[in-house]
């Protein structure tokens, strides 16, 4: 939670140059499964888009103010970004312009707040958006 509580301060930081979306991909640390022992909450394996939804609920009230997207069940988002567990990206006019290392080692907020803060620097009054996902 700590992570998405960073996240969610970045976001807001840089709401004026960047849209930022999460999206939840596949649990990683299921309750039924591999547990980490810091884990928040106790969300089981997603057997189904309902699981899945739930959970992706709690993630959003732990970042009330990024929109929300819910990775499908055959895992499409996470295979496209090599997101497993978890990534940072930024894409702007469809091209892929920062993509952070997989989590948990490699998720740097440090970094994409460097790329973002050299990003607005550049932009110097012009009007621009980034789409960042994670």
């Amino acid at each position: 939670m700590a992570r998405l509580r960073a996240f969610e301060s970045l976001a807001a930081r840089f709401v004026d140059v960047a849209d930022f979306l999460l999206v939840y991909i596949e649990e990683a640390h299921p309750s039924d499964g591999w547990v980490s022992s810091d884990a928040a909450y106790d969300i089981p394996k997603h057997q189904c888009l309902q699981d899945r939804l739930r959970a992706a609920q709690l993630m959003q009230e732990g970042a009330p103010g990024c929109p929300l997207a819910v990775d499908t069940m055959d895992n499409a988002s996470s295979a496209a970004y090599g997101a497993y567990f978890e990534r940072l990206y930024i894409i702007q006019e469809q091209k892929v312009m920062y993509q952070g290392g997989r989590g948990p080692e490699g998720y740097k907020i440090s970094e994409l707040r460097r790329w973002l803060d050299q990003y607005k620097r550049r932009l110097q009054g012009g009007p621009s958006t980034v789409v960042v996902q994670v």
